[in-house]
């Protein structure tokens, strides 16, 4: 029963547009395993071989005293942007690899006054460590930046951030 049930289910996944595949995944992972990422909302705008961008809407839940969006919440968006891609290609490959982020920097450069955009345009990096922790069964490790910006009022970025993701087979 239980096989023919993830068989149907495999077959109705199969045909929904990415997009609501990559947000269906992240709703139902963050629900069950990361409550706070569920409760400031991300949706993924892309996930391709190239990029993710994630972005977290300006709401009650993510803003501060000041009505811009709270820093808790824009290292939310830094983490999803980054992990996202990582947690994908580690799905695909069908091994078991245990992800951890090792280090954090962030550069705030403007109030974030809307929904905030973040970006990570090093997925090919990211995509090169999960197969070569895969392959060595080593702990890997990789910094890459997430760029964070309000696209409805200005294309300039309103933060930087450095995280290192560290990966190992298990």
């Amino acid at each position: 029963m239980i096989k023919t049930v993830k068989t149907l289910g495999n077959q109705v996944v199969s045909h929904l547009p990415e997009d609501l595949k990559n947000n269906a995944f992240l709703n139902i992972f963050s629900l069950s395993k990361i409550p706070l990422l569920f409760f400031c909302r991300p949706k993924v705008v892309q996930l391709t071989d190239e990029d993710c961008q994630v972005l977290i809407p300006l709401s009650r839940r993510t803003k501060n005293h000041l009505n811009a969006m709270y820093f808790g919440a824009l290292a939310v968006g830094a983490d999803t942007a980054g992990g996202l891609a990582a947690m994908r290609e580690i799905m695909e490959s069908g091994e078991k690899v245990s992800l951890v982020f090792k280090d954090f920097k962030a550069e705030f450069l403007k109030r974030a006054e809307g929904d905030v955009l973040f970006t990570n345009k090093q997925v090919k990096e990211v995509r090169a460590l999960v197969h070569k922790t895969i392959e060595t069964k080593e702990r890997e490790e990789f910094t890459f930046e997430v760029e964070a910006s309000c696209p409805k009022i200005s294309d300039e970025p309103v933060a930087r951030f450095h995280l290192t993701l560290s990966l190992k087979a298990r």
